[in-house]
């Protein structure tokens, strides 16, 4: 037996004939299998994008003024932060927005934290009168829904007000759920009072729009904190009636007075009760059997980062079916129009599958070109390079998404290289020897002989990916799994092809 022996010789002799060899393999199976049911799983990989806005208000300042004593100032202050990439800006009346985009691959909250210190240690270059600035950051992770559901009704007796109401319950439920980040809706109607006042009218009895404004604003009410000198010191109030409760009380709010005749809100104006006739934003849902669209309330659900898209849809869609009834029954229908969970789980699924089908390929390719038992023992290692490298993954928080399957894919036949040359090697020096030599003792001095070049090969294999770290911007971010990856599972086959195949050889041939 060779004395000189290198990495690879040693983990052979190590594990050759190593009692706990067999449950070690079983371990890294069992590891592989965890991984698979509890790594989070996502259609995307997940984008580091930070930036913000920052909102400062003037009360009576002109856009230009906003531009020279809010926007100009705050650029140059927010231009000192460290990875800012873009600064756009723009000022209308009253109100100067600044938002500010970081390099793609800054980390969120330490981008959030720096935006909001240096606008805050900055406050003295403010103009007087200007309102405490709002700093709003972004956030991709729930910008970016993984479950929509389309709510509609075709019942005339149910409004998109009411529509709206209870899907709105519904979205407070969906809320409650484990790793929810964001429920949002679209295209949603409130309920609203609408007047709509007569032009001619309100000319006729020489009023503004401003007046009638002032009179409907002054029924809001406030009640202050009030001190009483009572022996409970406090105040007892035995009813305040609201000051609208009904079409009828805005339609009787009194205006002005014409020639000692009061001018009512309903002799200048149609008062409705609706929706929210100024929100312009409307949301329909579109069938082979409607080409017109059906109006409807889009409920979008965002994960928290890291979470399992899967688990979560899961956990949405089984709170869904069991209203179901109760919705049938106020005419509420439904449509899921995106599922990433379903899409991911799928993916995830099939790339099991597609491993398994390769694995029967490379087998019987190798049955032809090394033998049956050998082939064998070669196929048996891939589930475990790739169980050992989803772990891997794992520890490293890492999602199984689309690219991470695709690096699994594309490092799938680099993997089994170590394992067909170790066994090939074993088999050659086998013939060879003639007989001369146990087995165990050619399988180590086989293994250790191509340790130091394969090793060599591996790394220069590792090296070409490498460079795709350093890649920047949306395709950076968007591709890193791949040098992640295919790294550890060539590595990790490395290993596994000293350690298993020398044992495999010693137990099978």
């Amino acid at each position: 037996m060779n004395n000189q022996l290198n990495i690879a010789g040693k983990l052979a002799k190590t594990f050759i004939e190593h009692p706990l060899t067999f449950i070690l393999s079983l371990f890294i199976l069992m590891l592989g299998l965890i991984s698979l049911e509890f790594m989070p799983r996502e259609e995307n990989p997940q984008i580091k994008v930070s930036g913000g806005s920052v909102i400062v208000a003037l009360p009576g300042a002109r856009p230009d003024e906003i531009k020279k004593v809010i926007i100009e100032p705050l650029e140059k202050k927010i231009r000192e932060i460290k990875g800012v990439e873009h600064i756009f800006s723009y000022a209308k009346d009253s109100l100067g927005i600044v938002q500010v985009q970081y390099y793609i691959g800054e980390d969120k909250e330490e981008s959030n934290l720096k935006l909001y210190d240096q606008v805050m240690r900055n406050m003295d270059i403010m103009p007087k009168g200007a309102l405490l600035p709002i700093v709003k950051t972004m956030d991709i992770d729930t910008d970016i829904p993984i479950a929509t559901i389309a709510f509609f009704t075709k019942e005339d007796n149910l409004s998109q007000t009411k529509l709206y109401n209870e899907v709105s319950k519904i979205a407070y439920e969906i809320n409650k759920i484990d790793k929810v980040a964001l429920v949002d809706l679209k295209g949603e109607k409130k309920d609203q009072y609408n007047i709509e006042v007569d032009s001619n009218k309100i000319s006729a009895y020489n009023l503004s729009l401003g007046q009638i404004a002032n009179q409907i604003k002054a029924l809001s009410l406030t009640t202050p904190n009030i001190n009483s000198d009572n022996r409970e010191n406090s105040l007892t109030v035995l009813s305040i009636k609201n000051a609208i409760e009904s079409k009828k009380d805005l339609e009787n709010i009194i205006i002005s007075y014409n020639f000692g005749i009061p001018v009512y809100l309903k002799d200048i104006a149609t008062i409705t009760r609706g929706y929210d006739i100024q929100n312009k934003k409307e949301a329909y849902l579109y069938t082979k059997d409607n080409n017109d669209g059906i109006e409807q309330i889009t409920l979008m659900v965002s994960k928290l980062k890291g979470a399992n898209s899967v688990t979560i849809n899961e956990d949405i869609f089984s709170y869904i079916d069991s209203i179901k009834e109760s919705l049938e029954k106020k005419g509420i229908k439904y449509i899921i129009t995106r599922d990433d969970g379903y899409t991911a789980n799928n993916a995830v699924n099939s790339l099991v599958q597609n491993l398994l089908i390769s694995i029967v390929i490379i087998a019987i390719l190798l049955i032809f070109s090394l033998g049956l038992k050998e082939a064998m023992i070669v196929s048996l290692l891939v589930p475990m390079i790739l169980s050992l490298t989803l772990f891997v993954g794992f520890l490293m928080e890492e999602t199984i998404n689309r690219i991470t399957l695709f690096a699994l894919i594309v490092s799938l036949g680099m993997l089994v290289d170590a394992a067909i040359i170790v066994i090939e090697n074993i088999v050659r020096h086998r013939k060879e020897d003639g007989g001369k030599s146990d087995l165990k003792t050619i399988s180590i001095n086989a293994t250790n002989e191509i340790g130091n070049a394969t090793n060599i090969a591996t790394v220069a294999i590792i090296m070409t990916f490498l460079p795709m770290f350093f890649v920047g911007g949306m395709m950076g971010q968007f591709m890193h799994p791949l040098p992640v990856f295919v790294p550890i599972a060539l590595i990790v086959s490395l290993i596994v092809a000293y350690v298993f195949t020398p044992y495999l050889v010693k137990k099978f041939l």
